[in-house]
């Protein structure tokens, strides 16, 4: 009898111990970035880490440096659901859809008026593109400002065609390689997180990226000129697997909405800070910094205009997705 109360005891208690761990289990929120958390967007998902945990019962986890996936890989592992959530550039989404490089179209996006109006949530253009990335399985869940792109060199600048001409140069995205061939360079489409081996190894001759990415990956070191070209828009997401969000509670998903709009507001609103802070970084290590002309800029604008046809074309060609994304923020 007292063998029977103790098996019935310990079936009680196993069952008790199972419930309570699942009525207390957190919710658990992990996190990509390929980016250093010192980075200006690792900082904002602090924010948006502090905002949601305040409001609801989330665990937020963020793996930093590209820990866990490459920014190349973000997309696929957020949309498989290997991961609950990450930060990609917008680019990375083009392979499914190919018009989010509207962001990185020469010359477009020439005011941060255009792309605060461009990027805002409920924009013509965010309506269109953002059911384009959800049906990826990744859901986007805000816009992190990464500010414009420029370029980098060693030994002079990059303010004309000719200083394109046969030069390696690496990029992060199809249209942006594009912008470099439509100028007689060589586009070499290398990872964040793996350019500055690009440039000491000089497996590359140039490169673009934001300013912010000169100072937190400290590109100063491997490259001497800073052209201030403001080419293109630089966006990342960050994205949320479909079926986990949607297996969340109805308080948990309102709690994850606002938290990304403080988080989105606070990185737009700092994005001109961040990048002078970048740019006297980059001054102060050495870096030559290098303004264009009003004639050089319309003469790299000139000389790339193809891209913005070829975009078009690419994107289902007149009154396509593309065509009507071009148009809208040409009328911005």
């Amino acid at each position: 009898m007292k063998i029977l109360n103790k098996i019935i005891f310990s079936i009680i208690f196993v069952s008790f111990a199972s419930v309570s761990s699942v009525s207390f289990a957190e919710t658990k929120m992990r996190i990509t970035l390929q980016l250093p958390l010192k980075a200006h967007l690792g900082q904002n998902l602090l924010v948006f880490q502090k905002e949601l945990e305040s409001r609801s019962d989330i665990k937020v986890e963020i793996y930093d440096s590209a820990q866990l996936y490459k920014d190349k890989e973000v997309p696929q592992a957020v949309g498989s659901g290997a991961i609950e959530a990450g930060v990609a550039s917008i680019t990375r989404f083009a392979g499914t859809n190919p018009e989010v490089d509207i962001f990185y179209l020469p010359f477009l996006f020439d005011s941060e008026k255009k792309i605060r109006k461009a990027t805002k949530a409920g924009s013509e253009i965010r309506s269109i593109l953002d059911p384009a990335i959800a049906k990826t399985g990744a859901v986007p869940l805000y816009y992190q400002a990464y500010g414009s792109a420029i370029m980098l060199s060693n030994g002079g600048p990059m303010k004309s065609p000719a200083d394109f001409k046969d030069k390696k140069v690496r990029v992060f995205g199809k249209t942006l390689g594009a912008f470099v061939s439509s100028l007689g360079g060589k586009p070499a489409l290398i990872s964040g997180s793996e350019q500055y081996l690009a440039y000491q190894r000089n497996t590359v001759d140039a490169g673009m990226t934001g300013v912010s990415g000169v100072k937190s990956r400290k590109l100063y070191q491997v490259m001497d000129t800073l052209t201030v070209t403001n080419h293109g828009d630089i966006e990342f997401i960050v994205v949320a697997n479909d079926k986990w969000l949607k297996s969340l509670t109805q308080k948990q998903r309102d709690a994850i909405a606002e938290a990304s709009k403080v988080a989105e507001k606070a990185v737009r609103d700092d994005m001109a800070n961040i990048e002078a802070g970048a740019y006297k970084e980059a001054k102060e290590n050495g870096m030559n910094i290098v303004k264009l002309s009003s004639s050089e800029t319309s003469a790299l604008k000139k000389a790339s205009s193809s891209v913005i046809d070829d975009y078009i074309s690419r994107t289902g060609g007149a009154g396509g997705v593309g065509d009507k994304l071009v148009k809208a923020a040409n009328n911005l």
